[in-house]
């Protein structure tokens, strides 16, 4: 990404994270404690986009494809877990990148960027021995 898309997005990235550091102060009234501490309703329903976010504001780089479908940059994919409210963080790469050796040790490193906005993280290992997070809500 040239360096004033790079710069443009980043600017984007902490709006939306004061956007939603404000809904949480917000919907948790008067006293309401800390707003990085748990993640708002709207999160619960919409929770890929509430960890992409997350990881995002963290300074994580996704994985991205090309118009083709073809993965040109190695980084976190966040898709839907089977339970409400939850999410799956898997780290890939084209073919050849080395992302599946690296997954242990970057996966461990989306775990600080989501507990920082109150999700909860676990490493499980999936099919054909991919590791995974499975990330929920933390509860007090």
């Amino acid at each position: 990404m040239p360096p004033a898309e790079a710069d443009q997005r980043s600017r984007e990235v902490r709006t939306a994270l004061d956007g939603l550091l404000q809904i949480r102060r917000l919907t948790r009234g008067p006293g309401g404690g800390d707003p990085k501490a748990a993640p708002a309703d709207w999160e619960l329903r919409q929770p890929v986009r509430a960890v992409a976010l997350a990881l995002e504001s963290g300074g994580l780089a996704s994985s991205s494809v090309d118009a083709s479908g073809a993965r040109v940059a190695t980084g976190y994919r966040v898709g839907a877990g089977d339970r409400p409210g939850t999410a799956v963080v898997e780290w890939l790469g084209p073919a050849g990148s080395g992302a599946a050796q690296e997954e242990t040790a970057a996966l461990g490193a989306c775990v600080p960027a989501l507990a920082r906005l109150g999700w909860e993280a676990l490493l499980y290992k999936g099919p054909r021995g991919r590791r995974f997070l499975e990330v929920e809500p933390m509860t007090g």
